[in-house]
C-alpha cells in the first residue's frame, strides 16, 4: 500500500499537530503492507533521518502550487490511501480519493470543528471512509454537523513520545537558578487568536496562593503575540516577580522542564486533547487542567491527572502544591500504559487493516 498525507506541518513542524502528524504517519509507515508514505507539508521543512518508508516534500505555502503537487503525486503512481491531516485540506483530499479510487481518511482535532464548518469542507468530510478524532469531545462536534454514520468516526488519542519519561526532577531547576519554591508550568504558544489556553488565569490566581503562604514562581514556556498581554496582566496583579517567560523551549529540552515543575497546570477551554498533559505526566510531573473540552481524555476520569472547574482552579492549585506525597513512578507508568507509542501504533494498524463500508 501506498499513502499520501496532506498535513499543514509534520517532520520539523512544532505544536500538538505536528506531532501528532509525526506520530501518525510513523505509525502508518510501520503497520503491515505498507511500501511508502509521501508527505506534503504546506509549512515546516524536515530536519535529520525521516522514519523508514516515509518521504517527505519541501514545504508549499501556495495553494495552488500545493493544489498541484499533491496532484503530481496523486496521479504519478498508484495511490490506496489518502491522509488528511487537517480540516482545511478536506477538499483537495477528496477529490485525489475520488481521482485516485483511494481510502481516505480525515483527521479532526477540535478547534477547527467546533463551529459547522463552509459546506466545501463539511461535504468533503462527509466523503471520507473514516474521520479520527483526538477524543470524545472531538467526536461529539463533528457528529453534531457532518452526515456521517457515528461508526466512521473514530476516537484515535494521542501519544507520547518516548523522550518524556522519569529523570533528574533537579538539573533544570538548578539551571533555572529556582530554589525551594513550588513551580507551577504551562507550555503552550502565546497566541493572541489561542487566548482559551488559559495563562491567564494562573496569573490571577497567583495573589490568593501567595495569600495562603505559598512561596510559588510561575514559568511560562512558549512566546508568541499574547505575552505583552500576559505580562502587562502579571504587573497589574503585583506578581511579575513570580512569573518567568521562557520563551520558546527545545524539544530535546522539553522533558527536564516538565520534570522541574512541582504542577503542571494549562487551564485550557477549548483542546481538542492536549499532548501537554501525557508530556507532563509522562515525566512524572502532577498535571491540571479544566474540564472541559477534550482534555479529560488526557487527564483521565479519576487519574492520572485532575480535571476541576474554573472556580475550582485557585483551590486545585493549592492542594496540588501542598500535596507531598506524590507517586511520579506511578504518573509515567499510567500514561505509558494508556497512551504510549506501541499502543498508538497498534491502534493505526488496527484500524487500517479494517475495511470500509
Amino acid at each position: 500500500m501506498r499513502a499520501l498525507a496532506l498535513v499543514t506541518d509534520a517532520f520539523g513542524g512544532f505544536g500538538g499537530i505536528a506531532r501528532y502528524n509525526q506520530e501518525f504517519i510513523t505509525a502508518l509507515a510501520a503497520a503491515p503492507g505498507v511500501r511508502e508514505v509521501h508527505v506534503l507539508p504546506r509549512i515546516g521543512r524536515a530536519e535529520g533521518p525521516l522514519p523508514e518508508k516515509v518521504r517527505q516534500e519541501p514545504p508549499i505555502r501556495s495553494r495552488l502550487r500545493y493544489a498541484l503537487a499533491a496532484l503530481r503525486i496523486a496521479l504519478s503512481q498508484p495511490v490506496d490511501l489518502i491522509f488528511c491531516g487537517h480540516l482545511y485540506h478536506t477538499p483537495l483530499a477528496a477529490l485525489l480519493a475520488r481521482l485516485t479510487r483511494a481510502r481516505f481518511v480525515c483527521q479532526t482535532h477540535g478547534v477547527e470543528v467546533i463551529e459547522r464548518p463552509p459546506p466545501h469542507q463539511r461535504v468533503s468530510v462527509e466523503q471520507a471512509d473514516m474521520v479520527l478524532c483526538v477524543s470524545r469531545d472531538t467526536r461529539a462536534k463533528v457528529l453534531r454537523w457532518a452526515d456521517i454514520a457515528p461508526e466512521r468516526a473514530i476516537v484515535l488519542p494521542n501519544t507520547v513520545d518516548d523522550a518524556f519519561r522519569l529523570g533528574d526532577r533537579s538539573r533544570m531547576r538548578r539551571g533555572l537558578g529556582l530554589g525551594p519554591q513550588k513551580v507551577l508550568l504551562s507550555v503552550s504558544r502565546l497566541d493572541a487568536r489561542q487566548r482559551h489556553k488559559g495563562q491567564d488565569r494562573v496569573i490571577l490566581a497567583l495573589p490568593s496562593l501567595l495569600r495562603r503562604g505559598l512561596d510559588v514562581v510561575y514559568l511560562i514556556a512558549g512566546d508568541g503575540d499574547d505575552r505583552a498581554r500576559l505580562e502587562r496582566l502579571a504587573r497589574e496583579q503585583r506578581v511579575e516577580d513570580r512569573v518567568r517567560f521562557l520563551g520558546r523551549v527545545r524539544q530535546e529540552d522539553l522533558p527536564d522542564l516538565y520534570r522541574a515543575a512541582d504542577l503542571f497546570v494549562l487551564p485550557s477551554t477549548g483542546e481538542g486533547f492536549g499532548i501537554v498533559f501525557l508530556e507532563a505526566m509522562a515525566c512524572g510531573t502532577p498535571t491540571l487542567g479544566l474540564a472541559a473540552g477534550g482534555a479529560g481524555d488526557a487527564l483521565g476520569e479519576g487519574g492520572p491527572g485532575r480535571a476541576v472547574t474554573e472556580a475550582q482552579l485557585p483551590s486545585a492549585i493549592h492542594t496540588a502544591l501542598s500535596d507531598l506525597a506524590v507517586d511520579h513512578a506511578y504518573l509515567g507508568e499510567a500514561i505509558r500504559e494508556r497512551f504510549g507509542r506501541a499502543r498508538f501504533r497498534d491502534r493505526v494498524a488496527q484500524l487500517l487493516s479494517t475495511q470500509p463500508d
